[in-house]
């Protein structure tokens, strides 16, 4: 497909499925029929354009086992995003991208009927079964011509990554022969690891937005030239800009963030008059933010976008620039096909390529590696602690179950009236009737400042709070959004009118167990986690949830409506 030969509206062009999977890879998502289990030939399948191909995993979390992974069912769009992938779901999301309801896509791709449809498609990701995809593409496109790129929050997320810091998954990037990576949950690591870590790893570790303050000198390496498939191809990282708001600043207390539009540019310039034939941007800016970025920075080809956990299985385009959406969790792996001719992209083809486990045959050398590197922690991950009794999901922009089940334990144990967890999307979903492992704990709360704290906060103070993260999801300027989702909360409800500037979001704020409004002026005593701040005293939060699991043995915890949306 020729990029000339894609243009909408002059903000943003969305590529339709239908048109974008027809003439690119008769691919995964591609298959006439959309309801039967897919083999691993059919998650291969691809008819191939040009000699160059970029392979894009994002947002593992470190996750090094197939897991259960529900995508969310509210995913709010506000401003000119308002409407537009990837802020459709459900039904809506099939239909704007043509896919069957009730079948594997609609299984991969949202939340519909998933429970029944997970235990028949089974768990997806592992990255046993994602090196067996890379090395497949190898061998049919040959070493020289194939890109392996990750977009960052590759390193956290898992129990062995926390205890390892990270040394776990920098071997089984190794091992998959990755290129180029960017950050931003790596940075929780502490800047004294992560330089460690970059100057180690065989793999590039790019980020050209991130400054020292005191010098303002570049941190890391801006970008790199590969030769790829007879083409230079400039690969630019872009490290999340909000890493020292969204996370604690005093961990990487000397550098600096944000997007540098000017300095982008010039990074794209330079690129070009070095001969680079194709620019990629290996960015962790969030999917708005790329979409944004793409109409003001010029020369790009590909933004590779992370950061939301967007899974999209055609491309977005801004002019000629292409957006790739992978997901998370390692469900996806992003094959693109790039056919530069003259020095320049002529055109392209796509495929999102779904890693169900079943369907794949794990690579025994990565499989190896992954039970070396868990079996120091192989019984803590197994320990048994309680069991599921309904669907237990953390993914969407306001609460999941897993959410609240991680609130209701604080609630118990910290003799809290509210509790407050962070919008955090990373986590697998527990299927009624599975155990509750405290590897199923840890994977949704094993971060480097994990202490639960109690503290008295005003009515007042708690809806201040609410309207500071709502405007920083909600902005309708994606340059003043941070991209994460809503924090969570226990013991209270509220209303939100997402079109409502700063301020005026929040109201009807109730204390669930009196059903009374609450007081601006009266205390309350309120639990929370991974608050920013340093030296925040009180037990990690996995230990709170481990407690409250093995009283309750079986958690059911129904989707409790104590958050009224509207405006969306």
């Amino acid at each position: 497909m020729l990029l000339s030969m894609i243009s909408r509206r002059d903000f943003v062009i969305a590529a339709m499925a239908a048109g974008t999977l027809a003439a690119g890879a008769r691919g995964a998502f591609a298959q006439a029929a959309g309801t039967g289990k897919m083999t691993q030939d059919d998650i291969l399948r691809f008819d191939p354009v040009g000699t160059l191909t970029i392979l894009h995993t994002t947002d593992l979390h470190a996750q090094l086992e197939p897991i259960y992974f529900r995508e969310p069912s509210v995913n709010i769009g506000v401003g000119e995003a308002r409407g537009l992938p990837p802020h459709l779901v459900d039904e809506a999301f099939l239909a704007y991208f043509k896919l069957a309801a009730g079948g594997r896509d609609a299984y991969a791709l949202t939340s519909l009927d998933f429970d029944a449809l997970a235990r028949n498609y089974g768990r997806m990701g592992g990255v046993d079964r994602i090196a067996t995809l890379v090395k497949a593409i190898r061998a049919e496109r040959g070493q020289g011509n194939v890109l392996l790129l990750d977009g960052g929050d590759g390193l956290q997320g898992s129990w062995s990554s926390l205890q390892t810091r990270a040394e776990d998954m920098v071997r089984v990037f190794n091992a998959l022969g990755l290129d180029a990576m960017v950050g931003h949950w790596e940075f929780t690591y502490g800047a004294e690891r992560m330089q460690e870590i970059v100057e180690k790893a065989p793999f590039a570790f790019l980020a050209q937005n991130i400054r020292s303050v005191e010098w303002q000198e570049p941190v890391f390496e801006g970008r790199k030239m590969f030769e790829r498939g007879g083409t230079k191809v400039a690969v630019i990282g872009q490290a999340f800009p909000r890493t020292p708001i969204s996370n604690p600043r005093w961990m990487i207390p000397d550098w600096e963030f944000g997007l540098r539009e000017e300095d982008l540019q010039k990074q794209v310039d330079e690129a070009r008059a070095a001969g680079a034939g194709v620019v990629v941007l290996l960015s962790h800016n969030g999917f708005d933010v790329d979409r944004k970025l793409a109409g003001r920075v010029k020369g790009i080809d590909v933004i590779l976008t992370a950061h939301t956990h967007d899974a999209l299985p055609a491309p977005v385009m801004v002019g000629s620039t292409v957006l790739i959406a992978t997901g998370s969790h390692g469900k996806f792996v992003s094959r693109l096909d790039l056919d530069v001719k003259d020095g320049k992209v002529a055109g392209f083809r796509y495929g999102l390529l779904p890693v169900f486990s079943d369907a794949i045959t794990p690579d025994p050398e990565m499989a190896s590696l992954v039970k070396e590197v868990r079996a120091p922690y192989a019984a803590d991950l197994g320990r048994v602690i309680g069991q599921a009794g309904s669907l237990l999901y953390r993914r969407g922009n306001f609460n999941g179950t897993f959410d609240d089940m991680i609130c209701q334990a604080m609630l118990a144990e910290r003799d809290a009236e509210i509790a407050l967890s962070p919008g955090f999307r990373w986590g697998g979903t527990l299927l009624p009737g599975d155990p509750i492992t405290f590897e199923t704990i840890s994977n949704a709360t094993a971060i480097t400042y994990p202490a639960c704290y109690r503290n008295m906060m005003t009515g007042q103070q708690l809806k201040d709070v609410l309207e500071d993260v709502a405007d920083n999801i909600f902005n309708p300027d994606p340059y003043f959004q941070g991209g994460g989702d809503m924090v969570r909360v226990g013991g209270v409800g509220y209303s939100i009118d997402v079109g409502q500037p700063m301020g005026k979001r929040i109201s009807d704020l109730v204390l669930l167990k009196t059903g009374q409004p609450l007081d601006a002026a009266k205390t309350y005593a309120v639990a929370g986690w991974a608050s920013i701040n340093k030296d925040v005293e009180g037990p990690p939060v996995w230990e709170l949830v481990e407690r409250y699991v093995a009283a309750a043995k079986t958690v059911n915890i129904a989707p409790t409506g104590s958050v009224k949306v509207t405006g969306a």
